[in-house]
């Protein structure tokens, strides 16, 4: 009875990550924490956001490069339909890029998946606790962003000129998809991919076509495929 009891005061979390890899040694170390227990798992948006409606986990771990929808905007999607529910964003990806996209999309918190366990644990309990956990360095720039001492990290990058949906067509370039293929993916019509193409070359103050294809397929491989 007392064991049973204890169970039942985990809080439950929900990993959702392409990689089984990943998603089972998340859960190995989550599973040394005696206060946490993973409730589910999953490896791509649509089953990812089925489980939060089932289970109502206490918090949500999202990878951001996931198949079919992005990891972005399932932040978004659950946020706007669960917003008691915490997210903790993990990624390789470019963290001056992404982690305050991220916290403006609704998470609450952003971690390079190059930390160790123990600061996977420390930003689940202090998103648990009412927190947002980033990196030092983030929480720095994004302050010295808001008092106008330097430009929001968001800013830094050429890529952070572009808008969410932007940004999201541009790494569908990178990774190979024609106009068709990302229109059918995203649920937009070819000549809205179209203008989003155009409006991407313009900020990226890229001349062709061509050169959009080649700078995006570079930045992905670079930023994105290794994860």
């Amino acid at each position: 009875m007392t064991e049973n009891l204890a169970e039942t005061k985990k809080r439950g979390v929900l990993i959702i990550d392409d990689h089984a890899v990943l998603r089972e040694g998340i859960a190995y170390i989550i599973g040394r924490d005696p206060t946490l227990k993973v409730c589910g798992t999953a490896e791509n948006a649509q089953k990812g956001f089925e489980l939060v409606e089932k289970l109502k986990p206490d918090i949500v771990l999202v990878d951001i490069s996931l198949p079919g929808k992005s990891g972005l905007e399932l932040v978004k999607d659950i946020h706007a339909i669960y917003p008691e529910i915490p997210i903790l964003v993990l990624s390789m990806h470019e963290e001056s890029l992404f982690a305050e996209r991220m916290l403006r999309a609704g998470a609450r918190g952003y971690l390079m998946k190059s930390e160790g366990g123990e600061k996977l644990l420390q930003a689940i309990h202090r998103i648990l606790e009412g927190s947002i956990f980033v990196s030092d360095e983030i929480s720095s720039r994004i302050l010295e962003g808001f008092t106008g001492k330097k430009s929001s990290p968001f800013k830094t990058s050429p890529l952070g000129k572009l808008s969410d949906r932007e940004l999201e067509v541009f790494q569908l370039i990178g990774k190979g998809l024609s106009s068709r293929q990302i229109a059918d993916q995203l649920h937009l019509s070819i000549k809205t991919v179209e203008a989003y193409r155009a409006s991407i070359k313009q900020k990226l103050k890229l001349q062709s076509g061509t050169e959009l294809v080649h700078y995006a397929i570079s930045w992905y491989q670079t930023n994105i495929s290794p994860s």
